[in-house]
């Protein structure tokens, strides 16, 4: 075993789990679940049958994960965060099949406590504030907060926001990479 489970996890068959990872007390690991290197999934974790974690994807506590969902890699998840994957749920009707997919891209923060209503993608490098609900796709580079969640600004990858100048240049003021914002995109320039 090249990765560490704490001994109360569970971990059901046919999972594909890479070097490095590491799951935490009480994290339910179900059945076809494919997870990258260097992933650390929180305490009480569920990911369900069938998710794909890409590479340094951290989960933290109480965090649920459900079919239909994709992280890519450098995925941040905040505590108690959900996704959904049914958009019109019924006890009494089964729609088992009828999961919907959600794509988190690459570097996007999803913030404590927010939920993601499936169907709708997390752009790269986007982040998701605390609370909120998001129920339409969210462009890259994009910040998002409240219920219903609406773009308010852009950040940079390193998580700062970005203040655009006149010429639609914003500077990092950690990493000193620059961005572009052109018809309502974002993107950082080389």
């Amino acid at each position: 075993m090249n990765y560490f489970a704490h001994e109360t996890a569970v971990i059901d068959d046919n999972c594909k789990i890479a070097e490095g990872v590491k799951i935490w007390h009480f994290s339910h690991i179900m059945s076809n679940c494919t997870i990258g290197e260097n992933c650390n999934i929180g305490q009480n974790v569920v990911i369900s049958p069938e998710v794909i974690l890409g590479n340094n994807v951290k989960i933290q506590n109480n965090v649920s994960i459900y079919t239909g969902v994709i992280c890519e890699d450098d995925v941040f998840l905040g505590p108690s965060m959900v996704f959904t994957n049914v958009t019109n749920p019924r006890s009494g009707v089964n729609r088992r099949g009828q999961y919907e997919m959600t794509r988190v891209k690459k570097g996007a923060s999803i913030g404590a406590n927010a939920t993601i209503v499936c169907g709708h993608d997390i752009g790269e490098f986007a982040f998701i504030g605390a609370g909120s609900v998001v129920t339409k796709t969210v462009p890259n580079y994009a910040l998002v907060v409240g219920n219903p969640a609406r773009q308010i600004g852009w950040m940079s990858e390193y998580g700062h926001r970005l203040n655009f100048d006149d010429k639609g240049i914003a500077v990092c003021p950690e990493s000193k990479e620059k961005y572009i914002l052109e018809d309502h995109q974002v993107r950082k320039l080389k």
